[in-house]
């Protein structure tokens, strides 16, 4: 079980956390993995950021707003018997952000490691406090790192790689034997340690990638992502009012769902489940009798609905590169992409011509300015590319279900339902594995355009399909 930082937000969701766990435990051996409270990691790297300016007067107000929260929560949590051990090492740990947050101000230096070690204080905070929580409803459950837990990872701090095989190993030679004693270990999410015990990050979903880690490692039957939705739905509620919460999906559509903004696993976090085809399930922390999304290897055919959900990406823009020189000219793709990789610009969507006089590339908004320099930069005046184009104020619309592959006339009716609201699309690309299909369109269209895909498939509807 994965808890995210909304469902540890305060006391009484810490206390909540810990009933489930009480809830399901009975007929069940369970591993915790706990995110840090809220919006505890922003507030550190702000910390950090404020601390190698040596704006120490800011930074220790956030410091103090932290440790405020922590043993404020510890103390509203710990029963008489558990208080003092618990506010010590609260204590203990506030000490070292203290003198971390010092470290960086003197040197005025924010390395990718020191940030590591920083950022590393939200869960290893967090972590002891729910373990507290579980123990005082009467269940044996012990605080650990990533690292304690067994996860093991190279040295590419921020970002860094669990060494899989090795973390295995670890993982079950440590926490079989708690498990055996019928201890749950309440895991710190998104810390790792180097082979030789230094701290490292696992980067975006590095809590949901911390559970993935080791329920492929024990062999788990599920592995469940306890958040504040109701599961993946059929569109953002938001947009679409009779979006309705799907009750299974395949990992192959949960990685195109969760790419194009689903709020759920990030798409690297699920990789270790998939490979061992140990199913995730996406649950409501406020509704535990609620059996949320199951995502399995299986591919159901949603009742004979090709499509399962839509998604939307806002905030993008289209930068266009187009030459006469390019025509036929072998390596030129491979020139734009270098050039925009060179300058960290992600690249979410790509068209090219069958003429092949343009490429266009989709950006985030705010890397639409830093695009067009680095294509600037790097391709004009070479005889291949005549001008940089930019279209900005557009977004994404993605429609994905595995009941698409080798269905004729999807997109037909994919576009025809656009178009009768009389949309323009701008750009289209629809992926080899056939499960999505993708097309921008500009930004106040964006939500017409999901209205009009989810009632051309009758999404809304309920489909009961069994969760096994």
């Amino acid at each position: 079980m994965k808890f995210g930082g909304s469902s540890l937000a305060n006391a009484t969701s810490i206390k909540k956390a810990a009933r489930i766990v009480q809830r399901f435990s009975p007929e069940n051996k369970i591993v915790v993995v706990a995110s840090a409270m809220n919006d505890t990691t922003d507030r550190l790297l702000e910390i950090g950021e404020l601390a190698e300016k040596r704006e120490n007067v800011r930074a220790r107000k956030i410091l103090g707003n932290i440790q405020t929260l922590h043993v404020k929560t510890a103390r509203s949590i710990s029963s008489q018997k558990t208080s003092k051990e618990l506010l010590d090492r609260i204590n203990q740990l506030d000490t070292d952000l203290e003198k971390t947050a010092e470290g960086i101000s003197h040197l005025r230096e924010l390395t990718p490691r020191s940030r590591d070690y920083l950022l590393s204080f939200g869960e290893r905070l967090s972590t002891p406090i729910l373990a507290a929580a579980i123990r005082n409803l009467g269940f044996k459950a012990q605080a650990l790192t990533g690292g304690e837990a067994g996860i093991a990872s190279d040295d590419k701090f921020g970002e860094a790689k669990p060494l899989a095989e090795l973390s295995y190993h670890e993982i079950r030679r440590r926490l079989d034997p708690m498990l055996a004693k019928n201890q749950i270990p309440v895991v710190t999410g998104f810390i790792a340690a180097t082979v030789d015990g230094t701290i490292t990050t696992l980067g975006r979903g590095g809590s949901d990638y911390t559970a993935s880690l080791l329920g492929a490692a024990l062999n788990t039957d599920e592995i469940w992502i306890w958040t504040d939705v109701d599961g993946l739905m059929t569109a953002d509620p938001r947009i679409v009012k009779d979006a309705r919460v799907l009750p299974t999906v395949s990992f192959g559509e949960a990685l195109e769902l969760s790419y194009f903004g689903a709020k759920m696993m990030h798409p690297r976090a699920m990789q270790p489940a998939a490979q061992r085809k140990i199913r995730v399930r996406v649950r409501n922390a406020s509704k535990p009798t609620f059996k949320g999304t199951l995502i399995s290897s299986k591919e159901e055919k949603n009742a004979g609905r090709v499509v399962k959900a839509v998604s939307i990406i806002r905030s993008v823009g289209i930068v266009t590169v187009s030459g006469t020189g390019m025509i036929g000219s072998p390596g030129t793709a491979a020139k734009v992409f270098v050039a925009l990789g060179s300058s960290n610009v992600n690249v979410m969507m790509i068209s090219q011509g069958s003429s092949e006089a343009t490429i266009s590339c989709v950006v985030a908004s705010r890397d639409v300015d830093n695009a067009v320099r680095a294509l600037q930069l790097g391709l004009l005046g070479q005889g291949l590319v005549d001008k940089v184009v930019v279209e900005k104020d557009a977004c994404i619309i993605a429609v994905v279900g595995s009941g698409m592959k080798g269905t004729p006339g999807v997109a037909a009716r994919i576009f025809d339902a656009v178009a009768r609201k009389k949309i323009n699309v701008r750009i289209v690309a629809q992926g080899s594995s056939e499960y999505n299909v993708s097309f921008v369109v500009s930004e106040d269209e964006g939500p017409e355009s999901v209205r009009a895909i989810h009632e051309e498939f009758q999404l809304g509807k309920q489909i009961r399909i069994a969760q096994g």
